[in-house]
């Protein structure tokens, strides 16, 4: 609730006038707005994104900044206080999607879908600077992005950027049957396409349910994703980490195309009263051979 609390407060605050009328268009038109843009339009054709559901962040880069700060408003929103510092992301830049926003309306309107935000100095507090037109907020899911952020800024020695939550369905199916355990959904997407090893060579891991947009469920993600790219929370959805934004992408449409002809596989194997035929373990290491791949050894027998 803490969050919903402080984002009413920058609501009932304000955001000054942006710098003059073309501000929203410079933004609009720089190449990283548009592949951000071209995400979240993607995964809503892919049907990921039902309603209002999923969220994504980018980590600007320094050149990003430098040619969006001129645009940015006159008074940023007050600042935000976060549930835990985040020293490594201080005075960062994200651009984040905003709360409540429907993904196929991002590339009709992203001025009011979309938005920037900064931290302060010290990584302690977020405000926004561009975006959210009509007083919108970012995502209530904007505590998991920081968190994952930070970690992923760590682990990757600063080469993740992206961070994309999407809804894919049988991502989502597959933890009706499996349990939120990182081996067993790893071995099954393994298993089940050859491709998703390549994808995510360290594996997925794997939440149970947790109420969504609050600190608990942002650490318990930031700690899973410190050593995996990507994240499935149970009867929710999947978190994915990359320094791209098609990587980031990628990286959802491989497990999410895994997790569909697994349970394919599965329901077929049942009806015919048959063993699944998976790929062999000793096949997976062959990939991971043949292709360099720095699996996660442990995920396999």
């Amino acid at each position: 609730m803490g969050f919903f609390d402080s984002a009413q407060e920058v609501l009932d605050k304000g955001v000054s006038a942006a710098k003059g009328a073309v501000s929203g268009v410079a933004v609009e038109q720089q190449a990283f707005v548009k592949q951000f843009v071209r995400m979240c339009e993607d995964g809503w054709r892919q049907g990921w994104h039902e309603r209002n559901g999923g969220n994504a962040s980018y980590r600007m880069s320094p050149e990003d900044v430098q040619s969006c700060k001129g645009f940015f408003y006159d008074t940023p929103s007050s600042w935000v206080p976060l549930a835990s510092p985040l020293i490594n992301l201080a005075g960062e830049k994200f651009l984040v999607t905003a709360a409540g926003s429907f993904m196929r309306n991002v590339p009709l309107d992203p001025v009011s879908n979309i938005g920037i935000v900064e931290l302060d100095d010290q990584g302690v507090a977020w405000r926004i600077v561009w975006g959210f037109k009509g007083g919108g907020v970012p995502t209530s899911e904007l505590p998991s992005h920081l968190m994952v952020h930070a970690v992923r800024k760590d682990v990757t020695i600063g080469a993740d950027r992206v961070l994309y939550h999407a809804h894919p369905d049988n991502v989502v199916a597959m933890t009706g049957v499996l349990s939120a355990d990182a081996r067993a959904f790893t071995r099954a997407l393994w298993k089940a396409m050859t491709e998703c090893i390549i994808a995510v060579p360290k594996g997925v891991a794997a939440l149970p349910w947790m109420v969504p947009g609050g600190t608990d469920i942002a650490r318990a993600t930031a700690d899973a994703m410190i050593g995996r790219s990507a994240c499935v929370w149970a009867q929710h959805g999947m978190f994915a980490s990359a320094p791209t934004f098609d990587e980031a992408f990628g990286i959802v449409h491989a497990v999410e195309k895994a997790a569909g002809v697994w349970l394919k596989a599965q329901a077929t194997a049942r009806t015919l009263g048959v063993e699944p035929i998976e790929i062999p373990d000793e096949g997976l290491r062959a990939i991971a051979t043949t292709y360099n791949l720095p699996i996660d050894d442990s995920m396999l027998d």
